[in-house]
């Protein structure tokens, strides 16, 4: 069983943008179907479990959540952009040098010289894999691959503030799940306002990416379970190769052409990525 809870994370997550990316409808239709099938999860697992939260991490959950639509919708446009096997490599390792350095800077991790060394050679890894994926031949759509990749940047901000906040709440796991989720809907109801998007509530590719929801909320309970279970380290190790799942993926089930050169370099990138994250986490 503890495998079990291992693996699914992985792949839960590593189908979560094949499912995305097949579903017809805008951005906004995929993260307002993502949240509410996320807020209908999480209310279901609140009714079964009954966790105690006080008021002040529920507000705190809820504005993690918040957080996560930020650099969940800057995935989604990104998929539509640059497609699901390049922005994937790339929004991953950026999370993972973002959350690496606020671990080091707000919560002391890296105490030891060890620690110091082994954390600037995973994010080295890191960056030059991202470079890597990032590359296209002949500066093919050099254009629109820069915009997209500066919003990657600036929305996994939402991410990084999403996984930080947790770290300095009493209560995780579980009971944050239905606050996070209900975060999440209000601030997608929220960025429906502003952008006078009221249609995005009515249309048919809203309520069918329902799915995205079921499929992240499966990830995030079967990862919560897992470091129970097998403890942070290994679950987090085993859980990016949801990256790999999700660039293969990419090319496979939804034809995202690349040259055999951005195909070798895609490889390289993932190995070092994953090689990356697997060297700032346990060491």
């Amino acid at each position: 069983m503890s495998i079990v809870l291992m693996l699914l994370p992985a792949i839960a997550w590593g189908i979560l943008p094949l499912a995305v990316a097949r579903i017809k409808g805008k951005p906004i239709n995929q993260i307002f179907g993502t949240a509410v099938g996320t807020l209908i999860v999480s209310i279901v697992v609140f009714l079964i479990i009954r966790p105690n939260i006080s008021i002040m991490n529920f507000v705190l959950a809820a504005l993690a959540g918040g957080f996560w639509i930020i650099g969940q919708l800057g995935q989604y446009n990104a998929y539509r952009s640059i497609g699901v096997s390049q922005t994937m490599p790339i929004s991953t390792g950026l999370q993972l040098i973002g959350t690496s350095f606020i671990g080091v800077l707000i919560f002391g991790e890296w105490a030891s010289v060890n620690a110091k060394i082994f954390g600037v050679i995973g994010i080295l890894l890191l960056i030059v894999g991202i470079s890597l994926t990032a590359k296209k031949d002949n500066g093919r759509q050099a254009n629109k691959q820069t915009g997209t990749l500066m919003m990657l940047v600036l929305t996994t901000v939402g991410f990084l503030v999403y996984n930080s906040i947790p770290r300095a709440m009493t209560s995780s796991g579980l009971a944050i799940f239905l606050p996070e989720s209900v975060g999440m809907v209000i601030a997608v109801l929220l960025y429906i306002i502003f952008t006078k998007q009221p249609q995005v509530l009515r249309e048919k590719a809203s309520w069918q990416s329902l799915l995205a929801g079921f499929i992240f909320s499966i990830a995030a309970i079967t990862y919560i379970l897992s470091v129970r279970d097998n403890g942070v380290n290994s679950a987090f190790v085993v859980s990016q190769l949801s990256v790999v799942l999700s660039t293969v993926g990419g090319m496979v089930f939804l034809h995202e052409a690349k040259s055999r050169h951005e195909l070798i370099l895609t490889i390289i990138g993932l190995i070092l990525i994953v090689g990356g994250a697997i060297i700032t986490t346990i060491f």
